[in-house]
């Protein structure tokens, strides 16, 4: 190597010496700067009470752009046109948005149940008039919920948003309705104490609201009486079911048949 060579070495690093110093502080000192804004972050949207998931997604984003502009302005230090890679940036993100279309729409949906929580982890949820279970988790692309049987369903959060929500649980008391069938022949009265005895004895129905017994509707084979016993959100399966059998149990024994669909056919002779 001659010394001709050697000096151009010498005079390209003298030259760019303090650039790459910049830059270098550059990064460091963008990199403690962004790190400071993003914990900022977390703690406000914390203090606002949005959901863990979220805000954590939503200071990656926020990192991630942040890092992507800290990232060009140090190449602009040097002379590069970061026009240009704005401008492939762009055409992939959009490449990357048409690909993942479907992606992005459950995204954006899910973004929006964490904003607006129609429903929440343990809520009892009806999701377009079909699945109802418990709510085990609202991920980023799909909500997971757990049905009485024990089964596992997930669901592409833009089907949830898509649809219905009813949210079985979300005021936190919940009225559990029933209705049952006694026997044209048997006592309104009799039937009405029933229920509402065996509504007492439940230990999760609430005295306040009080239970009621009404006559819901003269059925072709049947007076219906419906109720309404409160309880709190995580009993209402237990209620339920305790309503149902111990009804059927008293009824019974007061001798009050429930009566199933039957057709009188009377008989004419000429």
């Amino acid at each position: 190597m001659n010394s001709d060579t050697v000096q151009k070495i010498m005079d390209m690093a003298i030259a760019y010496a303090p650039k790459v110093l910049m830059a270098l502080l550059t990064l460091i000192i963008g990199f403690w700067i962004i790190s400071k804004i993003i914990g900022y972050l977390k703690r406000v949207m914390k203090h606002r009470g949005m959901d863990d998931t979220l805000s954590n997604f939503l200071a990656s984003l926020a990192s991630i752009a942040m890092k992507v502009m800290l990232l060009l302005s140090v190449a602009g230090q040097f002379g590069v046109d970061t026009t240009s890679f704005l401008a492939i940036l762009a055409a992939l993100m959009v490449g990357i948005g048409m690909a993942l279309n479907g992606s992005i729409g459950h995204l954006a949906s899910g973004v929006m149940l964490m904003i607006f929580k129609p429903f929440k982890v343990e809520d009892i949820v009806t999701i377009g008039g079909g699945e109802t279970g418990k709510v085990e988790a609202i991920n980023a692309f799909n909500t997971t919920l757990a049905t009485l049987d024990n089964k596992r369903i997930i669901i592409a959060n833009s089907n949830v948003t898509g649809n219905t929500i009813t949210n079985i649980s979300g005021q936190g008391t919940v009225g559990v309705e029933l209705t049952f069938g006694i026997d044209y022949n048997a006592s309104i009265d009799e039937a009405r104490a029933i229920i509402l005895g065996v509504g007492k004895d439940c230990p999760h129905v609430l005295n306040d609201p009080a239970q009621g017994v009404v006559v819901a509707e003269l059925g072709d084979n049947s007076v219906n009486l419906a109720t309404r016993p409160f309880c709190n959100s995580e009993h209402y399966w237990d209620v339920y079911f305790y309503m149902n059998e111990h009804v059927k149990k008293q009824l019974d024994k007061a001798g009050i048949g429930i009566p199933y669909p039957q057709v009188d056919v009377h008989m004419i002779q000429n």
